[in-house]
């Protein structure tokens, strides 16, 4: 087990942000520092070792960062999650609740053979419906869901509970 102590202390609070009430957990210290960001994508790509995983998924726009990354550690392919209209080709798309209205978001439908591994990555599990959204896209597309990893994951709002049986890794959980 890895010591994360110093990656947490590197997450800012920032209060009232997007809106009073709200305590947002910026990112953006330990992706300025490369240890700390170096040390996040081993953590992602080690728990990953020996999965068979052949692509990494990442939700946009922040599990960009890391999927990426740890795509590029593993010799695997990327596969983007973006917001609905952002792909330019054929498209598979999902709905899912927001806490004020919906959201769609969407996957290449040539992304992922049917019975392909996949490990899918963002940057924080709140209530889980953007991760769950991706996971049904991707279980739509055929592939094997071997592993859902976010940096943080804000355990008192239970997003996990909407995975279904994928399994599930959070780095920080708050």
């Amino acid at each position: 087990m890895r010591d994360v102590s110093r990656i947490k202390a590197a997450v800012r609070d920032v209060p009232d942000f997007p809106k009073p009430g709200i305590v947002f957990k910026d990112i953006t210290p330990v992706l300025g520092d490369g240890a700390l960001f170096r040390e996040v994508i081993e953590i992602f790509a080690d728990s990953l070792a020996g999965s068979g995983v052949t692509k990494i998924v990442g939700i946009d726009a922040r599990g960009f960062i890391f999927a990426s990354a740890v795509a590029f550690k593993l010799g695997v392919g990327f596969i983007p999650v973006r917001k609905k209209g952002k792909l330019p080709w054929t498209t598979r798309a999902e709905e899912y609740e927001l806490e004020y209205g919906s959201a769609i978001v969407e996957i290449h439908t040539d992304a992922v053979a049917p019975g392909e591994k996949v490990a899918l990555i963002d940057d924080v599990l709140a209530t889980g419906g953007t991760a769950a959204a991706a996971l049904r896209l991707l279980q739509c597309c055929g592939a094997e869901v071997v592993k859902a990893q976010f940096l943080m994951e804000l355990g008192f709002l239970d997003g996990r509970k909407n995975l279904g049986a994928v399994a599930v890794d959070s780095i920080l959980i708050y």
